[in-house]
């Protein structure tokens, strides 16, 4: 029983020992994370203002913390006896705050520039997920820089009072002002060079990073390429072709998939919902930096109806199970009219863009365009 008490007495010690500003750092992590990338926050106000904080001010105190574990004074509120002119103050307080908000203002553009450049792209689920995971590493690194102080030494919100021993006052009276300055110095520096990767990389080189996604048909007479004349009218199981055109200009190779699919719209309550959706077909293509391609293929409708949508869906990187509209990373569509026997005349959708000069490659090879 003695063993027991002393084990749960040591756990409760190592508990309340627990830095409570990194535990409600993680705490808020957490509380984030459910209410982003669960359905349980979606379109609330809360989910906004708990959001700001992980973006602005969590990963950058979490940062600092880890940097600098030790409180800023002594336990007493002034420096010890004889090292008035002496003791550094470290980091405390407004300078933790300070510190902390811009470290944020940094962290944050560094991480979306890196997720940019994955297959998981800038999207809210791998924002939220890299900053709580970033924010979460440097608390945890904080809780054991923090631990492995001496108590008096350690930085927190709440101080209790403490007589101060003599070997805790040697150990004071031992810093000097040149440890702020060297504290404050390397922490400003990094601050400094990830500010500066971020300028340097992200900063506009000849025109944003886009992908341009399009729909071309052939010209019957010429056999040109253009943005007009596409097909609406369509019988089920007969096919008709198009091209897909896709130019890369994000600055590096992409791996792009192309999900066609047939939907059936229902818009009677001012909102287009999907009540039901055929895949009519599904291609990868690997696309050069700043290079282009073009990719024909057959579309034959599966179902019948009126004002169907032709969505062509292009992703980069993995398709979700479920490819939508809404998380495509770009998106093109049709409204066709599919009937059950060719008894609806022929009928063309007109527009103006025309690509004449570009090299074409069929459904199963592909070749950079030239143009």
């Amino acid at each position: 029983m003695d063993d027991d008490d002393r084990r749960r007495r040591s756990i409760a010690e190592r508990i309340r020992a627990l830095p409570i500003d990194l535990v409600v750092v993680l705490a808020s992590v957490v509380l984030v994370d459910l209410l982003v990338l669960t359905p349980v926050g979606a379109g609330t106000v809360l989910r906004t203002l708990l959001g700001l904080p992980l973006v602005l001010f969590l990963p950058g105190y979490a940062f600092v913390a880890a940097l600098f574990p030790e409180t800023g004074q002594a336990r007493d509120g002034s420096p010890p006896d004889g090292a008035r002119d002496t003791l550094p103050r470290r980091i405390d307080g407004p300078e933790r705050l300070t510190l902390s908000v811009g470290a944020s203002v940094a962290i944050a553009p560094l991480i979306g520039l890196v997720l940019n450049y994955t297959p998981w792209g800038l999207t809210l689920p791998s924002v939220t997920l890299s900053l709580s995971a970033f924010t979460a590493l440097a608390a945890s690194v904080g809780i054991v820089r923090r631990q492995a102080l001496p108590e008096q030494e350690r930085f927190a919100l709440f101080e209790r009072r403490h007589a101060r021993t003599e070997s805790a006052t040697a150990t004071v009276g031992t810093r000097t002002r040149t440890d702020l300055v060297l504290n404050v110095a390397v922490a400003l520096a990094a601050l400094l060079v990830i500010s500066s990767v971020v300028y340097a990389v992200a900063a506009p080189r000849g025109g944003e990073a886009i992908t341009e996604f399009y729909l071309l048909t052939e010209n019957e007479t010429s056999d040109e390429l253009v943005a007009d004349e596409y097909p609406t009218e369509f019988v089920r199981g007969e096919s008709k072709p198009l091209v897909v055109g896709i130019e890369n200009h994000e600055r590096r190779p992409v791996n792009y998939t192309v999900v066609v699919a047939l939907q059936r719209i229902d818009d009677r309550n001012s909102s287009a919902t999907v009540v039901e959706q055929r895949r009519v077909g599904r291609f990868q293509v690997r696309v050069g930096a700043n290079e282009s391609r073009l990719r024909r293929h057959t579309v034959a409708p599966p179902m019948t109806g009126e004002r169907l949508r032709l969505a062509y869906l292009l992703y980069r990187g993995p398709v979700p199970r479920n490819p939508t509209v809404e998380n495509a990373y770009r998106e093109v569509h049709l409204w066709v009219n599919v009937s059950a026997t060719g008894t609806n005349r022929s009928s063309t959708t007109r527009s103006t863009l025309s690509t004449s000069g570009y090299a074409l490659a069929d459904s199963t090879t592909d070749s950079p365009i030239r143009v």
